[in-house]
């Protein structure tokens, strides 16, 4: 048994090629092979977001503090709140952040398809962001 102590790895900054606005990455993890799950703690602070992205084998999201957003490729952007539990689809375009106001955290949680978890694409513009309807269920 493996145990990774709070506060063992440093915290980083998400980078700019992948994130817009501040974002702190927390607590990264991933299992030895041949499990191929891997994660880590995502904080958002008001809106900041990921760029697009895809994930060949999907990704879990559970919210642990905070209000934001996640967004599917043509569809509504959905309130996100401490205690949700969100599936992204294998392969489907997304991203996920705070609101303008608010700041989130997440768990990201992830599995790896020949080594790779995730395609990033470009930024989500603050049009994108802000545009279209709310769901918030």
């Amino acid at each position: 048994m493996k145990i990774q102590r709070h506060g063992e790895a440093a915290s980083r900054q998400g980078p700019a090629d992948t994130f817009t606005g501040e974002v702190r990455i927390d607590s990264p993890f991933a299992a030895e092979a041949p499990a191929r799950v891997s994660g880590a703690v995502v904080t958002f602070q008001p809106g900041a977001r990921t760029h697009w992205h895809t994930h060949p084998l999907g990704q879990t999201l559970i919210v642990t503090e905070g209000v934001g957003w996640t967004q599917c490729e043509g569809g509504p952007r959905t309130e996100i709140r401490a205690g949700d539990i969100i599936w992204c689809p294998c392969q489907r375009r997304h991203w996920h952040g705070a609101t303008p106001t608010t700041a989130m955290t997440h768990i990201a949680i992830a599995e790896a398809l020949d080594g790779k978890v995730v395609d990033w694409m470009e930024p989500v513009t603050d049009a994108q962001y802000l545009a279209g309807p709310l769901a918030t269920d």
